[in-house]
């Protein structure tokens, strides 16, 4: 299937209740690790990179190693901008090939937000791309881009009119969900969920998948929420896998780099390819 919008991949998901993982990857071996787990998993899968990911290996590299390694790749792959405030950025990443963007405006007031919003969605279109948008920041930092301080949640109505009125393609409500590690199991408003895809039937972005029980995943799912975005988990199990390795290697003194990228490759699969089987997206390809 190789490379689709954005929207096609969303959209499925939602109609048919199965989540789609959006996994923010750091480098190329990452990538590479993703989409073998969703290879091997026959599972759609969206591909993130941070603000901080496009600005340390550059647009150009990232879109040399995407393009590499998407290239006739048989199920449906996508390449997202995660948070990013900046639009000089998001005007990088649309004209080198990015399929979507987050514009990340919830710290601006909704007026503002929207009225930015449309903006960029009108500049998405003119690339064949589509927009993730959000008027609440989600609480915690990650790779450098949001605030530990819960922002206050607006009401339907307003969600609502930001939905119907930005024409964004996705929406990323705060539910009490956060970025990072959760210090205890998080309380999820869920029926928050409900109502939003019942009022615009967008698909719904769930943001801090990192920590959440199977039990929650599957609810939010069921409620809507088809893109499951994972980041938290794939740094820890890059670099405890990179870390435990290096400890045996120092004990055996027997220093081999390509060991230690299989290694720490196969980590990462398994990884990505255990969130593709708790979201229900498995065999899922087209």
């Amino acid at each position: 299937m190789g490379v689709v919008p954005l929207k096609e991949i969303v959209d499925r998901a939602q109609r048919d209740r199965y989540g789609v993982a959006a996994i923010n990857i750091v480098n190329d071996l990452t990538l590479e690790s993703v989409l073998a787990a969703a290879v091997e998993r026959r599972s759609p899968i969206i591909v993130q990179t941070s603000v901080k990911t496009v600005k340390s290996i550059g647009s150009d590299v990232l879109m040399a190693m995407w393009r590499a390694m998407t290239a006739g790749i048989e199920v449906p792959v996508c390449l997202h901008l995660d948070h990013c405030p900046e639009r000089a950025v998001i005007t990088e990443c649309l004209d080198k090939g990015w399929n979507s963007v987050l514009f990340d405006a919830s710290t601006m007031p909704v007026e503002e937000n929207l009225r930015q919003t449309i903006e960029v969605v009108a500049e998405a279109r003119a690339h064949g791309a589509h927009v993730e948008g959000e008027i609440e920041a989600i609480k915690g930092v990650e790779d450098d881009v949001g605030s530990d301080e819960e922002s206050r949640r607006q009401s339907l109505e307003v969600s609502v009119h930001f939905v119907e009125t930005s024409g964004v393609d996705v929406f990323a409500p705060s539910i009490g969900n956060a970025h990072g590690v959760y210090s205890a199991e998080p309380h999820l408003d869920g029926q928050r969920v409900t109502d939003i895809v019942a009022a615009t039937g967008v698909p719904i972005a769930l943001h801090g998948g990192t920590g959440m029980t199977d039990e929650q995943f599957t609810d939010l799912i069921a409620r809507g929420c088809a893109k499951v975005n994972v980041s938290t988990a794939l740094k820890v199990t890059y670099m405890q896998s990179n870390l435990a390795f290096l400890r045996e290697t120092e004990e055996r003194g027997k220093w081999d780099p390509p060991s230690l990228f299989r290694h720490v490759s196969a980590d990462v699969t398994a990884m990505a390819a255990g969130y593709v089987d708790r979201f229900g997206s498995a065999g899922r390809a087209w």
